[in-house]
């Protein structure tokens, strides 16, 4: 019989673990640029859209309104970000990339190629590994991303 409560047979463990050993690798490159890991997740967001809702941000970022609004205000206090009620619907809050938040772009360009070299792996493996965890972090939620 096997004992489901070991550590070792746990997949909750190594996700954890490697998010914040993925987390820690992106810390020295991210602190050049004066940026938490989630905030780098939002610029990742607005390089993409340019424009987008705290809605749309959080449900692509799994993230909850109250952790996004006052990492958002954060980052708007920096002058990476505007923040601006719709016309449309008062209700809605729309972040909109600042021209210094888009200057961050270039600087962030080769992270991703840092972190491949670091992770001793190639695009197969890492793109395997992607989407076996989008297609279990799909099944959890109604959210497509």
């Amino acid at each position: 019989m096997t004992d489901y409560l070991k550590l070792e047979n746990q997949l909750c463990f190594p996700i954890y673990a490697l998010a914040r050993q993925m987390a820690a690798l992106y810390r020295p490159y991210l602190e050049k640029m004066g940026l938490t890991y989630p905030q780098y997740l939002v610029m990742l967001v607005l390089w993409e859209h340019k424009s987008a809702s705290v809605k749309c941000i959080g449900e692509l970022l799994w993230l909850d309104s109250g952790t996004l609004t006052p990492l958002l205000k954060r980052m708007e206090a920096n002058g990476l970000l505007s923040r601006k009620r719709s016309c449309i619907d008062e209700r809605v809050v729309d972040i909109i990339l600042s021209d210094k938040g888009e200057s961050l772009k270039e600087q962030a360009q080769d992270i991703p190629l840092h972190l491949k070299e670091q992770l001793e792996t190639d695009d197969e493996q890492l793109t395997t590994l992607r989407d076996q965890l989008k297609k279990i972090l799909l099944t959890t939620t109604k959210c497509k991303l």
